[in-house]
C-alpha cells in the first residue's frame, strides 16, 4: 500500500487504522507515508475508512488558515478526505504479505481465505486427525504483532526434527522446499504477514512433548505464538487428550464441535 504524496493531506486518520503500526506523518514532507517493510499488505486502510474526494489543495489550505487562527479542521476520524490511500501492483514475493493478511484473498494452493485453512477444527468432516491422534494448530503474529516467515521456518524447523507430520492442504507447508526438514522458501523468508498457522499431526503420546518444543521455541522468536490441539473423542465420547494437557499446565475444554455440514460422517451406520 502507499499514500499518494500529492492527495495527502495529513490528517493522520489512517495511522490508528493500521494494525501494524506501518503509517506514519513524514515531519519533514508533512504527508503519510507507508513503512513498506512493516507493511503487511492487509488492506485495512483501503478497505475500513470511507473515501471523499475533495481539492487537495483546498483542503491543505483551509487546514493552514485553521491553525494560524488557532482552531483545528479536520476531516471524521473514519474517512480519508482526499482518497489518497493506493494500492500497488504486488509482485513476487511481496504478493505473498497480502495472500496471509487479507481476509478477502483466496489462497492459491488452497482456495481458503483468510490464513487460507480452515484448521482441524473442521475434522468431522475432513477425518485428517484419527483416533489415537492429535492435531495441532500453531498460529504466528496475532493479534497485532505479526511474523516473518524467518521466525516461522525457526519452529518448522525444530518440528521436523521431532518428526511430525505437516498437513498437506496448509498454506505454510505449500511454501516448503523440504517439508522433511521444515524449510520454507528462501526468497520469502523475510516477507512479514499479518498472520500465518502451521498445522501438524502426531501420535497422542507425543502431546507432552510437543507442547514442550513448542513453547522453548516461542521464547526464541520475535512474534506472538498461539497453540490449539484437538483429537477424536473415542468410541465412548471421552476425549483422552484432557489428561496430557492437564499434565503440561494447560485446562483442557471443547472449544469447538462441527457438525456433518450435510456429509455423511459415519458411512458404516448408513
Amino acid at each position: 500500500m502507499r499514500i499518494s504524496q500529492y492527495r495527502c493531506v495529513a490528517c493522520g486518520n489512517c495511522i490508528p487504522v493500521c494494525p501494524m503500526g506501518a503509517i506514519y506523518i513524514d515531519p519533514v514532507r508533512n504527508r503519510a507515508a507507508v513503512n513498506e517493510d512493516e507493511c503487511v499488505e492487509c488492506y485495512a486502510c483501503f478497505r475500513g475508512m470511507s473515501k471523499e474526494h475533495l481539492f487537495p489543495p483546498m483542503v491543505r489550505g483551509i487546514r493552514r488558515v485553521a491553525r494560524a487562527f488557532r482552531f483545528r479542521f479536520d476531516p471524521e476520524p473514519d474517512i480519508c478526505p482526499t482518497d489518497a490511500l493506493v494500492p500497488q501492483e504486488l509482485s513476487w514475493p511481496r504478493i505473498v504479505r497480502r495472500a496471509f493478511s487479507d481476509p478477502q484473498v483466496p489462497h492459491e494452493s488452497t482456495g481458503i481465505h483468510g490464513r487460507g485453512t480452515a484448521e482441524v477444527k473442521t475434522n468431522d468432516v475432513t477425518h485428517r486427525v484419527k483416533e489415537g491422534e492429535a492435531g495441532f494448530v500453531i498460529e504466528f503474529g496475532r493479534p497485532g504483532v505479526g511474523a516473518r516467515f524467518r521466525e516461522i521456518q525457526k519452529m518448522t524447523r525444530r518440528l521436523a526434527t521431532a518428526g511430525v507430520e505437516f498437513e498437506k492442504n496448509n498454506p505454510v507447508t505449500s511454501l516448503m522446499t523440504d517439508p522433511g526438514r521444515g524449510l520454507i522458501r528462501e526468497d520469502i523468508l523475510n516477507e512479514k504477514v499479518l498472520s500465518a498457522i502451521v498445522e501438524i499431526k502426531v501420535g497422542l503420546e507425543q502431546v507432552p512433548s510437543i507442547l514442550r518444543l513448542i513453547r522453548g521455541v516461542s521464547r526464541e522468536l520475535d512474534t506472538v505464538v498461539a497453540v490449539g490441539v484437538s483429537t477424536r473423542c473415542d468410541s465412548q465420547g471421552d476425549d483422552p487428550l484432557a489428561a496430557l494437557l492437564e499434565g503440561e499446565g494447560y485446562a483442557p475444554y471443547r472449544g469447538k464441535t462441527n457438525l456433518g455440514l450435510g456429509r455423511i460422517t459415519r458411512q458404516a451406520a448408513v
